[in-house]
């Protein structure tokens, strides 16, 4: 389950943040996983959770967008979407590419919504 080791990455990373800019919490954070990295959203849901217990993102909200893969061939340049398990080209049949997108994980937005008062 390497969905922990990212959670506990990314809460080390909200905190920095939400730090920095005097967030009395964290209610939401955006995040986008390329296909490519085997991301499980129900599996990430419960490692964030579980990794923002007793911190400030503790029950903030975590929306996760997954990326489409896309890479391009080596041999004839064509740009095209891969399946995870298979990089060969429509186009020349051959499996070397390069990964353009897909295999990133982006820490798009951490917010806090002020507004609903200074209780929590």
């Amino acid at each position: 389950m390497h969905e922990l080791s990212i959670a506990m990455e990314l809460v080390s990373q909200i905190v920095e943040a939400a730090e920095a800019n005097r967030l009395p919490r964290v209610d939401e954070i955006e995040l986008e996983a390329g296909i490519l990295r085997l991301v499980v959203p129900e599996i990430m849901q419960t490692a964030f959770q579980e990794a923002a217990r007793e911190t400030i993102a503790a029950g903030a909200a975590l929306i996760l967008t997954e990326k489409k893969a896309k890479v391009r061939c080596n041999q004839c340049a064509l740009v095209f979407e891969p399946h995870v398990d298979d990089f060969t080209c429509p186009k020349c049949r051959i499996a070397d590419a390069k990964v353009l997108e897909g295999d990133q994980i982006i820490l798009k937005s951490v917010s806090c919504n002020l507004s609903e008062g200074n209780g929590k």
